[in-house]
């Protein structure tokens, strides 16, 4: 049993935008506006964490602008690329400290995103030994891969707490009955707090260390009594 935790056995931790700062916001607002697209919330809903063919598919539509999709793909990354020479991706504030924490509660910790394990092993290598299992799951292929990360760990969904910056990854770990704290960007033109709101998230934090022992227990209780999506809206209204 973990040390004072009554449910919770594994913490999946998303990487980017969460573990590390949000380096893909900013780049695909710029992308839909400098095309002459409108950016709104259902273009968040369409490609955040959603597989990297989809999500470029909508882009692709988004936009005046004609192409399609691997040809938006190919521009977003090359965009990005671009943004960060001046913005480059950064170990969040308070995130080795979140991991260390939810291991001392005796908890095993995994991380998890859309790009493939060589983007974990080049921001997070040094603390890898801090994971366990194959210590990063891509889920681009099983977005947004709640029931399948689980599933490597051999446990039930209501076992992993999932800690996103996404509300479409909330709204699986709803369905599931998956323990959930959102953690949204802070981009100015985003509308993931809103949207988590929405879908009935009861636990929002502005930064990692926020996220402290005293939620964590909080959120196991809500776990083990099988409430924490307890008064979320049965349906969800859309963005």
């Amino acid at each position: 049993m973990p040390s004072g935790l009554r449910h919770l056995r594994l913490a999946a931790l998303n990487i980017d935008g969460v573990l590390l700062n949000d380096t893909f916001s900013p780049v695909i607002h710029r992308f839909v506006v400098s095309r002459g697209g409108r950016y709104t919330a259902e273009v968040e809903r369409h490609v955040f964490s959603q597989p990297q063919h989809l999500a470029s598919a909508y882009l692709a539509r988004a936009v005046p602008v004609p192409m399609t999709g691997p040809q938006a793909l190919r521009a977003y990354f090359s965009e990005r690329d671009a943004y960060l020479r001046d913005h480059p991706v950064r170990v969040s504030d308070g995130a080795v400290d979140l991991v260390r924490r939810v291991r001392g509660l005796g908890l095993r910790t995994v991380c998890y995103g859309g790009l493939g394990r060589e983007h974990f092993d080049r921001f997070l290598g040094p603390w890898a030994h801090l994971f366990d299992g194959p210590g990063y799951v891509c889920t681009n292929e099983v977005r947004p891969g709640i029931r399948e990360i689980a599933d490597v760990f051999g446990l039930v969904p209501d076992q992993v707490l999932f800690v996103d910056d996404v509300a479409r990854v909330a709204e699986s770990a709803r369905e599931l009955g998956a323990p959930f704290i959102g953690c949204p960007s802070a981009f100015e033109h985003g509308f993931q707090r809103r949207m988590m709101s929405e879908a009935g998230v009861r636990h929002l934090v502005t930064s990692l260390p926020a996220l402290d022992e005293e939620l964590l227990r909080v959120v196991d209780a809500e776990a083990a009594a099988g409430t924490v999506w307890a008064g979320a809206p049965t349906r969800l209204s859309k963005a």
